[in-house]
Formats: C-alpha cells, sequence, structure tokens
C-alpha cells in the first residue's frame, strides 16, 4: 500500500468531510429515496433516478475518503528540516525574469489550492522545487515556455 503525505490540516479537512458525508448527506439521501419511492411508479420517477446517482456519488466519496485516510502519512511542516525545500515547507520563490516574489506550501495532492498558495509536491513546480536549498535555481518548463525561480527562503 502506497502511504500518501499529508500534513495534520489537510487531513482534519478529509476527515471532516467524511463525517459529514456519513452523518448528514448519506441519511438525507436515504430520505429522498424513500420520498420518491412513495411517489409510484419507479421506471419514471425523475426524483428517484437523481437520488440514486447521488446515493452513488456519495458512497463513491465515502470510499475514497476512507482509503486516503487510511494511506495517509500525517507529516508535520514544524519537524522537518529547513535546510531544503521539503514536503509540507513553505518557500518564498523569486521569478527571475520579473523579480516578483511568491510563497507556496508543498502539500500533498488532495491539500493543493492554487489561490491559497498551496502546490502538490507531484505538480511539476513541486517536483522541481523538492530538494532545493535557498540560492538555488528553480526551472520549471511550463507550456508557454521555461520559467526560472530562485529559491529565496524556506520558512
Amino acid at each position: 500500500m502506497e502511504r500518501v503525505p499529508i500534513t495534520k490540516e489537510g487531513y482534519e479537512v478529509l476527515k471532516k468531510e467524511l463525517v459529514h458525508l456519513k452523518s448528514v448527506e448519506r441519511p438525507e439521501n436515504i430520505k429522498a429515496i424513500e420520498e420518491a419511492r412513495a411517489h409510484g411508479d419507479l421506471s419514471e420517477n425523475a426524483e428517484f433516478e437523481a437520488a440514486k446517482d447521488r446515493q452513488g456519488f456519495i458512497e463513491a466519496r465515502i470510499n475514497e475518503l476512507g482509503y486516503k485516510l487510511g494511506n495517509a502519512d500525517i507529516i508535520d511542516p514544524d519537524k522537518l528540516p529547513k535546510d531544503r525545500a521539503v514536503f509540507g515547507c513553505s518557500v518564498v520563490l523569486e521569478n527571475v525574469d520579473t523579480g516578483e516574489d511568491v510563497e507556496y506550501q508543498l502539500v500533498g495532492p488532495d491539500e493543493s489550492n492554487i489561490e491559497e498558495g498551496r502546490i502538490s509536491v507531484s505538480s511539476p513546480l513541486g517536483k522541481a522545487i523538492i530538494g532545493k536549498q535557498p540560492g538555488q535555481e528553480v526551472i520549471l518548463q511550463a507550456p508557454g515556455g521555461k520559467r526560472c525561480y530562485e529559491l529565496v527562503e524556506i520558512l
């Protein structure tokens, strides 16, 4: 079984979603199925079909979250060395062409959110950053061409 790195915060978000699906979404959906069944002929009952489709989605997501939580390898960024970029750390990159600084936290695929400054270690930029030390160049082959950054600081 492959262990998937995740921060404690990311783990808690997935766990909260799983609890919500089991305690709120699933019971509401079961009720919706029962109400749709009460309307009679199931062969032409759109509410019943929609509720059954929703049930399939809920159960699949519960299974997916259970798998992810079961294989999660919780990593505490505060206990990691700050001499090189590793999972969980935050980094400041300077765009060599523009001089603009950006800050990212390196997280697992389930936690990534570019708007919140969290990028996956399995993304092209995440892979380029991992293992680098302050002062080193980070080169990203982007669809629009090569981008160069300097790793300024590991937070």
